[in-house]
């Protein structure tokens, strides 16, 4: 519902966030049956779904999207039973880690029953998401509901329509049932406001859950949703993805339909942000790309690429090149992460039909340097005010990203243009990088044995602890390029193989940052933390990519480890 208490009707910024909580806190209550009162959260919540929820609850929350959907248009499960299963963990997921701005139960049942209906009186599906539930992160316009993107200042804005997005995926059959939460700004690799507070990670709750889709994240690897919306201009579905154990992808700028959407400097055009899903399966994540592009947005939205999702199967016949990139040559990564790469890697080598080869980072230094720069050219002039406008205080990593980042300029327009042409230029010497990995040349021309995917760190470490999340460039470098990158979970941290004591000296203040974190807090501090990796492929080979890790999951058994 739309928000009556706002700093317009003369509140303050504590009423306003309060009134905002006691919304989501009734859209939880009005859950039935009831979750009971969770009495001291565990670090590890995971099993609190065992001890609050039903067999039945458990077995449908549990399955992916792609064990669902058939169920579902058999008429093996109803939509109801689902959305009523879907609920109750997600309103188990807000208790235990703060990741839901409110739940939808009235619509969702609703439109569950009227799936039902549709089912037995047609005795078909309608749609190839039927009846499949789909959580959505809050700045996603939803018609009737409030659409703050973070800012206490914007609460009382309402979606005047659904986002194209959703009503894609609502004549395909989707339901949506919860909306999740997202960080002041939107812009922090972790979800902490003023409006609902920190979300953290529902494998260890003294770490993040990461952002800005970090609501998304913790929800689905709570297993409250398996297949939500997140949005991405710098790591925001990747960190969430990667710190939560799930998948997630950042899809090429332009192919998915973003129209509807609420945030700050809308309309900019020289670093572009994305949307796309996370999901507990990859086949969830390629469903969602595929389903959307299917109904060719384009014609709607005509900002979006016209082509279809190619079907061709890359790799028949031919072997799979993989590049290695074990460090940006900013910020090393921490030992698990390093060690979770090295078992894939070597996994790898084993296969026959893959190849694997180094790759060096080129300038990763540089390319932050470029979209630090590019993020806010207005000088964060509409992120201060949007935030100043309450009196809300600033959280931390929005004072990292804003006033504390030394390449915020308040651009003219020629400083813009030279801005844009450092961006085109950096983008031009990787693809030139990119080329001179071909081994051959084709008849026509064409660039043969090239390196088909990137395989690297998700980030400098696992979930980071609340706070710390400062290091963006693993995520960023790929948003800078536009080149589509999905995360994939691999394992978890182990304090016994991961008690790494090597020695090491920083190379500059970002790394050294990084490393007193592992210093100082070690594997235990980070015990349980999923271990996830990140694939990269060249611009608008989004379905390569998905291609790539669909072979490597075959030939290693990834991930490693259950995480439910």
């Amino acid at each position: 519902m739309a928000a009556t208490v706002t700093i317009a009707s003369g509140a303050t910024w504590q009423e306003v966030a309060a009134d905002r909580q006691k919304h989501r806190d009734a859209t939880i209550a009005a859950i039935e049956p009831p979750i009971a009162e969770v009495k001291g959260i565990p670090q590890y919540t995971i099993p609190l779904a065992k001890e609050f929820l039903t067999a039945e609850e458990i077995s449908i929350t549990e399955s992916p999207v792609e064990k669902l959907i058939p169920q579902l248009a058999k008429g093996e499960l109803s939509s109801t039973t689902v959305i009523e299963a879907f609920l109750r963990r997600a309103a188990l997921a807000q208790k235990a880690v703060n990741c839901v701005t409110e739940l939808l139960p009235t619509r969702a049942l609703e439109r569950a029953a009227y799936l039902d209906t549709y089912l037995k009186e047609n005795g078909k599906p309608i749609g190839p998401l039927h009846g499949i539930p789909i959580s959505v992160k809050e700045h996603i316009g939803m018609k009737g509901l409030d659409l703050n993107a973070g800012f206490i200042s914007w609460v009382g804005r309402v979606g005047e329509e659904d986002s194209h997005i959703l009503q894609i995926l609502y004549r395909a059959g989707a339901v949506f049932y919860v909306r999740t939460t997202q960080p002041q700004s939107l812009m922090h690799l972790e979800t902490s406001s003023n409006l609902y507070g920190v979300t953290t990670n529902p494998f260890n709750t003294t770490l993040t859950s990461g952002g800005s889709s970090g609501g998304e994240g913790a929800l689905v690897g709570f297993r409250g949703s398996c297949l939500g919306i997140g949005t991405d201009i710098g790591g925001s579905i990747r960190s969430p993805a990667a710190n939560n154990g799930v998948y997630g992808m950042k899809p090429t700028a332009g192919r998915l339909p973003v129209m509807g959407w609420s945030a700050t400097m809308a309309g900019a055009e020289h670093i572009i942000p994305t949307i796309g899903p996370l999901s507990t399966s990859l086949e969830g994540c390629r469903l969602f790309i595929k389903t959307l592009i299917d109904a060719k947005p384009w014609f709607k939205e005509p900002s979006l690429l016209p082509f279809p999702w190619k079907e061709e199967q890359v790799f028949k016949g031919k072997k799979l090149k993989v590049a290695v990139l074990w460090d940006d040559g900013v910020v090393k990564p921490h030992p698990p992460v390093l060690r979770a790469l090295k078992e894939v890697v070597e996994k790898l080598k084993a296969k026959p039909n893959v190849e694997i080869v180094e790759w060096k980072p080129y300038k990763h230094d540089l390319a932050w340097e470029i979209i630090a720069n590019l993020y806010f050219v207005d000088g964060a002039n509409e992120e201060s005010e949007a935030i100043n406008a309450s009196q809300e205080p600033w959280r931390p990593l929005s004072k990292h990203i804003i006033p504390d980042n030394p390449h915020v300029q308040t651009h003219t327009i020629p400083t813009l243009w030279k801005a844009n042409q450092g961006r085109d230029n950096y983008r031009a010497e990787y693809a030139a990088l990119w080329n001179a990995t071909s081994t051959s040349q084709g008849p026509n021309g064409e660039l043969e044995g090239m390196v088909d995917v990137i395989l690297c760190p998700a980030g400098p470490g696992v979930a980071p602890k609340v706070d710390t999340a400062k290091w963006w460039g693993y995520t960023s470098q790929w948003n800078l390029l536009d080149y589509p990158a999905l995360i994939f979970p691999v394992d978890k941290v182990d304090a016994k193989k991961d008690d790494s004591k090597d020695a090491y000296k920083p190379r500059n203040e970002k790394d050294k940052f990084n490393w007193d974190l592992w210093e100082k807090y070690g594997a235990e501090g980070y015990k349980d933390a999923p271990i996830s990796l990140q694939l990269v492929g060249r611009r608008y080979e989004d379905e390569k990519v998905i291609q790539a890790l669909e072979i490597m999951k075959e030939e290693t058994g990834l991930p490693f480890v259950d995480y439910v």
